[in-house]
């Protein structure tokens, strides 16, 4: 245990040590200048390919499938929308590559389509269908996009200095967030049948290692949230809310990794968390029991609060939908925050690197303790957001089938009154 401690200070140290010649080397030394908006928005956001790690430059291409104006579906390989290319830096002037988009033309039953991953456009960072225009159209354009201060022209798109038509195609393309989703539903139902094939083979013999600690998550999940809060009807529900835990804990785990597979934010893409409470929606309001409607549009609330004004059925009416937001926005804010910070960090080293060695070398320190430090809180933070989205969602589901007072059942049976028990 002392050596592997040693080991990984020495390896944190050489990393220290070594950043600034590493930064010298990528042109992010004196003189250079790094987009911080730009890396954190590269980081965060999806794309139409997969990023090779330590380059900005290379991708790991991906399928884009769109289908174009007159309604043909085209597909091709996103390594066709970028080019590497050698630029010089006009302040330091060194070389360095990078990847500049072009124009894909494919063929298609006799005809050429053109797509282009737009930036100067409404659709920026989408792929669009572009057409060629007029000289005159071509004047007009160019004319209205000089009283615009980010020369962006509803319905064009600009590529090496001309402007172009563009057309948002309808788009269905393997994206990074896309691919991602499926390796975590390979991962989580490998991860599952795993435990199904070892009892089915060993029976009831206690797991041991990565498999024991499956099971204990199970148990902890199953047997200390839903059957406690759901009870009979905890058997019904087990497999949709397991499903969400280990999904949502997966999809977590991987976004801190940073190589492939890993390094999609999925959690902090508000697409997919509106997904998950849309279908924690669903099973909330579809079964549901006849109680769960009363006290939506009649509740036992004074008289004056419901009628003639429907003060309390139009928050309850409200309620239903605040619900599930919360959860999406809740899971989306703190992993979206979560990767924020840790990139914001490990940029401070490139931001300081402007100020000299000295300056440099004191920010690599800080900001490789504080990353390390903040990594490892988001692994737990990972587990939280899992459980606290289960948990909710479950309360939400069995909020959903109450059945009233057992109170009022008794009385009518003409039993003894009921008494209130403290």
């Amino acid at each position: 245990m002392k050596n592997r401690r040693i080991s990984i200070l020495a390896l944190i140290l050489a990393f220290v040590f070594m950043m600034p010649h590493v930064m010298k080397a990528s042109g992010h030394d004196e003189g250079g200048g790094v987009n911080v908006k730009e890396v954190m928005f590269h980081h965060l956001l999806d794309g139409y390919g997969w990023e090779v790690p330590f380059s900005h430059v290379y991708r790991i291409p991906l399928p884009v499938i769109v289908r174009t104006e007159d309604g043909k579906w085209v597909m091709f390989s996103s390594s066709r929308l970028t080019k590497i290319e050698e630029v010089t830096d006009p302040a330091t002037g060194k070389v360095k590559k990078e990847a500049e988009p072009q124009i894909v033309e494919v063929e298609k039953d006799g005809k050429t389509y053109s797509f282009l991953l737009a930036h100067v456009s409404k659709h920026s960072n989408k792929v669009v269908e572009v057409f060629p225009i007029d000289g005159k159209e071509q004047s007009d354009v160019q004319s209205k996009a000089a009283s615009q201060e980010n020369e962006v022209v509803e319905g064009y798109v600009k590529f090496d200095g001309k402007y172009y038509r563009e057309y948002k195609p309808f788009d269905i393309s393997i994206t990074k967030n896309v691919l991602a989703l499926f390796i975590t539903a390979i991962i989580v139902t490998l991860m599952v049948m795993s435990v199904v094939r070892y009892y089915s083979r060993k029976g009831m013999k206690a797991p041991r290692k990565g498999m024991g600690f499956m099971e204990m998550l199970i148990d902890f999940i199953y047997t200390g949230m839903i059957k406690s809060t759901l009870g009979e009807k905890a058997k019904r529900y087990a497999p949709f809310l397991l499903t969400c835990f280990f999904f949502i804990l997966t999809m977590n785990l991987l976004g801190l990794v940073v190589i492939f597979p890993g390094g999609a934010n999925l959690t902090g893409n508000i697409s997919v968390t509106l997904v998950l409470a849309l279908l924690v929606f669903v099973a909330t309001n579809v079964t549901k029991s006849k109680h769960y409607w009363k006290e939506i549009f009649w509740p036992d609330v004074p008289w004056f609060l419901k009628f003639p004004l429907p003060i309390m059925q139009f928050i309850e009416i409200f309620g239903i939908f605040t619900k599930p937001a919360a959860l999406c926005v809740r899971l989306f804010a703190n992993m979206m925050g979560g990767h924020m910070i840790v990139i914001t960090l490990t940029l401070l080293i490139f931001i300081f690197a402007s100020f000299g060695a000295k300056a440099t070398s004191g920010a690599v320190v800080v900001s490789v303790f504080f990353s390390i430090f903040m990594l490892a809180l988001d692994v737990l933070v990972s587990f939280i957001q899992a459980y606290v989205f289960t948990l909710l969602a479950t309360l939400f589901i069995s909020m959903s089938h109450e059945s009233g007072h057992d109170h009022d059942k008794s009385e009518g049976e003409g039993s003894a009154p009921a008494t209130l028990d403290i």
